[in-house]
């Protein structure tokens, strides 16, 4: 016998048990978005690879270790599976010139790739829910975002979740930091572990996101970003602090937040938790003025994040959220040739009322059928023998509640079910 075969290391399998709570998450999410009149936007997962290594930054850890990345053995064209969302969308935006009518608030959820080291709320195949407005310059709309977050955290019922915020200003302070960053870490090269001083050369403003203990003093005294901001930047980010202010969303300036694509620009912005050990953070973007120019479309603002479905799930589960599974209506139970195909025209019938409807298939007496019908979970068993078939009835039995098992025509048969799943007769 064979080997049965796995699912490939760090992509999942979603189970029918645990589907119930990522529909609710879903349910609730898309429910969020159309109260703040963001529209859907559905990408390919397969993108040129010349699009993340342009948007994302050749010196990041996604596009130097991470990405799957092939060639189309056809036509020989490089491809990569893609490891997130900001670019997709915006190629698309650029593509059909969607911003043509004036700004875009966009929304997409799906699959991302990146090959990294699996482990608790970290996989190489992932879900996001991505959320952008391009074409929208003021702090108002990065407030905006933060402000949806935190409702979406109270729609999901979860809490002790964090804002950190931080600003990487404009081009040109950013390049006048990082002169002085990369001048401070030369002066403690010897100090630097073999990742950071691979950075320093690469992307010097990624070593102010190690994680290594010990380089945590160093990185403490290296000069802080906000130090450098202009008027106009440091207005920005004081504008989406008011509004944070004005809504009562506590937040704490993190002036080591970097973020880890090389898009970015102004304000950026983690939602983090302790719930979930390492891999605390859940949420997290910023704006990114010059990736639609980037992308190859006329210069445009933009800004928006992303969330970790899995993260987000684990905590709904961890705060004891309800899943969103509903209890099925109807098992139906038959025996007889002739109940047997009856029992295909009363299922259609009573889906045609609303009603969720369990068709026994296979062989097994009506002992054994209503054992499964009382393991299935319905409320109802609709039992259909040749002497119901033949009256055109079928019989009505409780499942999770003491009443006495009722006769009905077909005609009769939805009002007698909403009697008992409702407790009301409606035709």
């Amino acid at each position: 016998m064979s080997q049965a075969l796995q699912a490939v290391r760090g992509m999942n399998d979603i189970l029918p048990d645990e589907t119930p709570l990522w529909e609710r998450f879903e349910d609730t999410v898309r429910a969020w978005l159309k109260s703040y009149g963001y529209r859907n936007i559905r990408m390919p997962l397969v993108e040129p690879t010349p699009l993340f290594r342009r948007a994302i930054g050749e010196a990041t850890d996604i596009v130097e270790k991470e990405m799957y990345s092939f060639v189309d053995e056809l036509n020989g064209e490089h491809l990569t599976l893609r490891p997130e969302g900001t670019a997709s969308c915006v190629r698309a935006v650029v593509q059909h010139n969607l911003l043509y009518g004036g700004p875009q608030r966009l929304w997409y959820s799906g699959p991302m790739f990146r090959h990294e080291r699996p482990q608790k709320g970290r996989y190489r195949q992932f879900h996001q829910i991505g959320v952008e407005a391009l074409g929208l310059a003021g702090p108002d709309i990065d407030a905006e975002h933060l402000l949806m977050c935190a409702r979406l955290w109270d729609d999901l019922g979860i809490s002790g979740v964090r804002l950190h915020l931080n600003s990487l200003g404009s081009r040109a302070e950013r390049h006048r930091h990082r002169e002085a960053l990369v001048a401070y870490l030369q002066e403690h090269r010897d100090a630097l572990d073999e990742d950071s001083r691979r950075r320093l050369v690469t992307n010097p403003l990624r070593v102010l996101d190690s994680k290594n203990p010990a380089m945590q003093a160093l990185i403490e005294g290296a000069p802080r970003m906000l130090d450098y901001l202009g008027d106009e930047s440091a207005a920005h980010f004081e504008g989406v602090q008011a509004v944070l202010r004005g809504a009562g969303i506590p937040f704490r300036i993190d002036p080591r937040l970097v973020r880890g694509l090389d898009y970015y620009n102004l304000t950026v912005s983690e939602w983090v938790t302790d719930r979930l050990g390492a891999q605390g953070t859940v949420c997290g973007g910023g704006r990114y003025d010059g990736l639609v120019e980037l992308v190859g479309g006329k210069p445009a603002p933009a800004c928006g994040f992303a969330m970790g479905v899995e993260r987000l799930v684990a905590l709904m589960r961890e705060a004891g959220v309800a899943d969103a599974g509903e209890a099925l209506d109807v098992y139906l139970v038959h025996q007889g040739a002739a109940a047997d195909a009856f029992a295909f025209t009363v299922a259609e019938r009573l889906r045609d009322h609303g009603f969720s409807v369990l068709h026994h298939a296979g062989p097994g007496g009506f002992k054994a059928q209503m054992k499964r019908a009382d393991a299935s979970g319905a409320a109802v068993a609709v039992i259909i023998g040749d002497d119901e078939a033949a009256a055109g009835e079928a019989s009505v039995k409780a499942l999770r509640e003491e009443r006495p098992q009722t006769r009905a025509p077909l005609d009769a048969l939805p009002a007698a079910l909403s009697d008992i799943l409702y407790g009301e007769r409606t035709d």
